[in-house]
């Protein structure tokens, strides 16, 4: 077992931590962490999460990750106070100003070679439920509050959430929240198809690490990070087709692919030995060898 404990500081302007990030047992928790601010979003915050995010895809030891909330809420929006500076202008000449994206946490969580799962214990707004939205499974309280409301506040939604949300469900439902900003519950939520599960708020988390120990333990790296990148690949049926070709051809014949099969009629768990950072160059040597190339979200060169 591997256990680790780290806070990343990146934002002196409010308190000393933003992000916890504990690993254990193959599993990254990357909890956003600002109880008493119910985890208002602000640029030191993205900052640091770009970084958790970052370090569990270089990590081997990482198999999956949990991203969740301190406290009764997940996020709840961006930070409207003056010195957070959420919202200055292009023309203004702070460093935030002149690096600003709507997209503000790199890499994304779909950009990670492993699954990252959001565990929503609570209020997700604006952009805390839009980063909810680039995560691969999602969990959420039955009774939390959530919305993007920014076209009630004079911005438009973001964080990719154009793509997000219709790609998770449908352009009618896409519609129906990014253009109202209207505010809905977890439990509408997941009969909309924006998450997979609604749960009591206490159960959220547990549920949420239930799956992320499952994929850990039983679940090949490097098939999960594969499948990952054909699930958020911007490509047709003919260069799926061809995607999922060359990744049987990265994995036939692995000691992996043996392995599967093996522990599986033996009732056991898999002992792994591929890894995501080993296989990665034939990965993309097999997708290079595809005609057409296929215009794939995540490129991690």
């Amino acid at each position: 077992m591997r256990e680790a404990s780290l806070d990343l500081v990146k934002d002196s302007a409010y308190r000393p931590r933003v992000i916890k990030f504990d690993i254990r047992d193959g599993v990254a928790v990357v909890t956003l962490d600002r109880p008493d601010e119910l985890n208002v979003f602000s640029g030191g915050m993205g900052s640091a999460l770009g970084d958790a995010y970052a370090r569990c895809d270089a990590d081997d030891a990482v198999r999956a990750v949990v991203l969740t909330g301190a406290g009764r809420a997940f996020c709840a929006g961006a930070d409207m106070s003056p010195e957070a500076d959420s919202f200055a202008g292009p023309g203004e000449t702070t460093a935030r100003s002149r690096e600003f994206s709507a997209s503000p946490v790199r890499p994304a969580a779909w950009e990670v070679r492993k699954p990252v799962i959001a565990a929503i214990n609570g209020h997700a707004i604006g952009i805390g439920f839009t980063l909810a939205m680039q995560c691969d499974i999602r969990l959420v309280a039955e009774d939390a509050k959530l919305a993007i409301p920014q076209v009630r506040r004079g911005m438009v939604p973001d964080a990719q959430s154009h793509w997000t949300v219709p790609a998770a469900t449908s352009r009618a439902v896409a519609a129906d929240i990014l253009l109202t900003g209207r505010t809905f519950r977890g439990a509408e939520a997941a009969v909309l198809g924006l998450v997979s599960r609604a749960l009591p708020a206490d159960e959220v988390l547990p549920a949420a690490l239930e799956i992320a120990h499952d994929i850990a333990t039983n679940v090949h790296p490097v098939s999960a990070a594969l499948t990952k990148r054909l699930l958020w690949a911007d490509a047709g049926l003919d260069e799926v087709e061809r995607l999922e070709t060359a990744y049987h051809r990265v994995l036939m014949g692995t000691d992996d692919a043996r392995e599967g099969p093996r522990a599986w009629s033996e009732r056991r768990t898999p002992r792994w030995t591929g890894t995501v950072t080993g296989a990665w160059d034939g990965v993309l040597a097999a997708e290079s060898s595809q005609r057409p190339a296929p215009s794939v979200r995540q490129e991690h060169q």
